[in-house]
């Protein structure tokens, strides 16, 4: 009798030690300037605002199984220098650095974080202000270890509903499917939910005045409302042009924080009826593994931009730049970050080399080197004059395509 309740203790503590090996934890910290300040829609100087729309956040979802940790930061700006993100991981202690992926949602209504020049000898950005979003970003990758929880993982693809995103240049040639990741707890509460779409959150645009996370702030809102947690956007391959699709039935855009609602909402909504159904892994595998790639830098443009940035851009003498690349496994997704816009067609094919049942790419990831072209593509098009222009060169795309192919390879599978 004795032997018989000591093998049930036994085999309870070992049920409690399997259901705790896999933990999520989330953290949100508000980075709206106080002042507000100009914002940035791209190369060139920044625009004056006159108010706010939702707040500008950094956010960490740190994910733990057994002695591996990941953590994926979603930013609200444009996009996110490796230059800051090394400032930030050197903050956070207890994590391989090579483990912290930060990524930028691509608002076009927030701050300059890349310090663009300005035309007139200066820069759009304002160091002091990045000084605090990088300390505050590292607070929220502490907080969220803080907050580590024995948790299950929900995850699922599946195609979002029409007048959420479309493709500028040719509407039909986007990437229509959004991948929702979910951290539920062991009351089934949901933790935080991960949204991965490819779309410019652009409704407002620079020049409307307005400091603004755009459609994203209202997406973050809806999931809270619906029981969802803490949300949390990563973009994907929205390059060339996937933007958001505020067209009016009559022609033109309806360009205001009411659009911007509209479509977060219904990002917020399509994803949660994507993920309902999924079911809850209860201990999934986590693998985490990254590659340094080397690309050169052809466009005057932008190797001016890291040349003259206050920020210090580390350019090899030949102008080459490097970046890090990273594939992350999570239970039955596969996870792989590009450090740039790619293209929709690189985008497809990327995803349909990876070894997921949910394969997700986590665009402007750990750096943000404008737009991913293939060599078919670079300076082909008029409508890819500018898109060309804020590439790195013709081989971006190819070069990509091949490390990332290899970085799959060199991994296992998703389980």
């Amino acid at each position: 009798m004795k032997l018989r309740v000591l093998l049930l203790v036994v085999l309870s503590c070992v049920g409690l030690r399997s259901e705790a090996a896999f933990r999520a934890g989330i953290a949100v910290r508000v980075v709206t300037p106080n002042p507000l300040l100009p914002v940035s829609g791209g190369v060139g100087g920044s625009n004056p605002v006159k108010e706010k729309s939702g707040e500008i956040t950094v956010r960490a979802l740190v994910f733990e199984q057994d002695t591996t940790r990941v953590v994926f930061v979603s930013t609200d700006f444009l996009g996110f220098p490796s230059v800051l993100g090394e400032r930030i991981r050197k903050q956070v202690p207890g994590i391989p650095p090579e483990n912290i992926l930060i990524g930028a949602t691509h608002t076009h209504s927030a701050p300059d974080a890349y310090c663009f020049p300005d035309g007139k000898g200066g820069t759009g950005g304002d160091l002091k202000y990045l000084d605090h979003v990088v300390t505050e970003a590292a607070a929220a990758i502490r907080d969220a270890v803080a907050a580590l929880k024995p948790a299950g993982l929900k995850s699922a693809t599946g195609e979002a509903a029409s007048r959420i995103a479309y493709n500028y240049y040719a509407p039909q040639l986007y990437d229509p499917r959004v991948n929702v990741m979910q951290a539920v707890g062991a009351d089934g509460a949901v933790i935080a939910t991960l949204v991965n779409y490819a779309v410019h959150p652009e409704v407002l645009g620079a020049d409307a005045g307005i400091c603004s996370p755009d459609l994203i702030g209202p997406l973050y809102d809806r999931l809270a409302e619906l029981g969802a947690g803490t949300g949390i956007f990563m973009n994907s391959a929205q390059g060339g042009m996937i933007t958001a699709d505020n067209r009016l039935p009559n022609g033109g855009e309806a360009r205001d924080w009411k659009e911007c609602q509209r479509i977060g909402r219904l990002l917020a909504e399509e994803s949660l009826r994507v993920i309902k159904d999924a079911p809850v892994q209860g201990n999934p595998k986590l693998h985490v593994a990254v590659r340094n790639v080397k690309f050169p830098v052809e466009s005057p443009l932008l190797l001016a931009v890291m040349r003259g940035s206050p920020l210090g851009y580390a350019t090899g003498t030949d102008g080459a730049v490097t970046t890090r690349m990273n594939l992350v496994n999570l239970g039955t997704a596969q996870i792989l970050t590009i450090p740039g816009e790619a293209l929709p067609n690189i985008g497809f094919y990327l995803k349909r080399k990876m070894r997921g049942k949910q394969n997700c790419l986590f665009g402007l990831t750990n750096d943000a080197f404008g737009y991913i072209l293939t060599e078919v593509d670079w300076q082909s098009f008029k409508r890819y004059e500018y898109v060309s222009r804020t590439c790195l060169g013709e081989k971006t795309g190819e070069i990509l395509i091949a490390e990332a192919l290899k970085l799959i390879a060199e991994n296992p599978a998703a389980e």
